[in-house]
């Protein structure tokens, strides 16, 4: 049997799609599975146990030219893991006769099943400035949702239909340590066996908006203190949208007084590297592999991080962990960060009052957090 995939277009949904890939593959370890992805995410699936080919999305390349190039293929079933009805689209024109995706208004009509939500789905409703203040106002519970509201159970129920089964694995992203290697030659990141000082990352970007960062000066204190107690060196990461931002927390940070172990035995310079749209996508995932623990927002890296092995520090504000946290629920891959606060989850780019759910979350919890994952790891 033929099967292509036709994958998500976010590098964090891409992470959290691995589990039901892999189950897949565990169904069906006889036939040939295709994903179809966007190229700018084609790198993270080389080498995956889960799928035989890559078929890259061009940039700007549109539904009908990206089916053409399928029609020739004969896949036998296609699998929509977007709801987009461009998604669907695709598998029709292509001319795959089992067409599989959740039901969803106007691409039903392109699909042979239309699968329900299942039973514990839950929307990411976001609220309105309104809404915000009414649950401050009563002072309500903060959102809860159960474990099977994760993203991750989103994509399992999917490839269940084709008889995969519903447990979850954790998500994986397989990087070499050959890769690690380049990776740390390329940016001049090995260190000396007699004097070593472990690398950890920092990712303060978060592509979806504002309300997902946690401020830039508690990033900077707490890395500061972590420095000042582990002599650890940091490296920055994120996408080429980070670079102002980086580049500012990268200065505040070389700029701040070192440890004296570090102030004598590495240059300010390199107590701090900033690759910040610097790095392609596999260099991306090579580097975190490479790090004790990564402080982070809400955002792709830290899904990156989890699936490659290394802990993470998640900070959420906006959002939930409950639906999009890295790794398993219940398995944990490091430490989730939340106040409780009646008006988060939101699910806004721009906090329309006074940004509590990440100004409760203070510098000494992260700093103290990422001490005691970095010193376990």
């Amino acid at each position: 049997m033929k099967i292509l995939v036709r994958g998500v277009n976010w590098l964090g949904d891409a992470v959290m799609t691995t589990p039901a890939l892999l189950r897949l593959r565990e169904a069906h370890p006889q036939a040939y599975i295709a994903l179809l992805t966007p190229a700018k995410l084609a790198e993270l699936w080389r080498f995956h146990p889960a799928v035989d080919e890559i078929i890259a999305i061009r940039q700007g390349q549109g539904p009908w030219s990206v089916a053409r190039q399928l029609r020739a293929r004969a896949f036998d079933v296609g699998l929509a893991l977007p709801n987009s009805p461009r998604s669907a689209l695709e598998l029709w024109w292509a001319r795959i006769p089992q067409r599989i995706g959740y039901a969803r208004p106007w691409r039903n009509v392109f699909l042979t099943r239309a699968i329900p939500s299942h039973a514990e789905a839950a929307a990411m409703h976001k609220r309105s400035k309104a809404e915000i203040l009414r649950a401050l106002h009563h002072a309500r519970p903060a959102v809860a949702y159960p474990a099977q509201a994760h993203h991750i159970y989103h994509y399992l129920h999917l490839t269940a239909a084709l008889g995969a089964r519903l447990e979850p694995l954790a998500p994986r992203i397989v990087v070499s340590e050959a890769e690690v290697e380049q990776a740390r030659a390329r940016f001049g990141l090995n260190e000396p066996a007699a004097d070593p000082h472990p690398w950890c990352a920092l990712n303060p970007g978060a592509e979806y908006g504002p309300a997902k960062r946690w401020p830039l000066e508690r990033f900077i204190a707490a890395a500061a203190e972590i420095q000042r107690r582990s002599k650890c060196r940091w490296l920055i990461l994120g996408g080429k949208n980070d670079m102002e931002l980086a580049a500012s927390l990268a200065a505040q940070i070389a700029g701040a007084p070192p440890p004296d172990t570090l102030r004598q035995r590495i240059p300010s310079e390199r107590r701090v590297v900033n690759l910040a749209g610097q790095t392609t996508l596999r260099e991306l995932c090579a580097l975190l592999k490479a790090c004790r623990v990564l402080l982070t927002n809400d955002t792709g890296p830290m899904h990156v991080a989890a699936a490659v092995g290394t802990p993470v520090v998640a900070l959420f504000g906006s959002t939930s962990p409950e639906l999009t946290g890295p790794g398993v629920p219940g398995q944990p891959c490091g430490r989730v960060l939340k106040a409780s606060v009646p008006c988060s989850p939101c699910f806004r780019r721009v906090c329309p009052i006074d940004f509590r759910c990440m100004r409760e979350l203070t510098v000494e919890c992260a700093a103290a957090t990422v001490l005691e994952l970095a010193v376990r790891g």
